[in-house]
């Protein structure tokens, strides 16, 4: 069910600190925005694109992490 999986991402990021949770939502198309490349969001942060790339390899580990807890 779509809003049992909304609720689960919703309680999965949780975990994440606020740029995290930005950078995760805009590359991947969460929340109604359209996926954006990672140029695309160093572009909008005026931050370097490894940055976004590190950002995003840590949120997803937490993700990955907290996946574990909820299942």
């Amino acid at each position: 069910d779509l809003s049992d999986q909304s609720q689960l991402i919703f309680r999965a990021m949780q975990v994440l600190e606020p740029r995290e949770k930005e950078i995760i939502s805009l590359r991947y198309g969460l929340g109604g925005h359209t996926p954006l490349t990672q140029r695309e969001v160093a572009r909008l942060h005026g931050i370097s694109r490894s940055y976004v790339s590190r950002i995003e390899k840590k949120a997803l580990q937490k993700l990955r992490a907290e996946f574990g807890t909820i299942l």
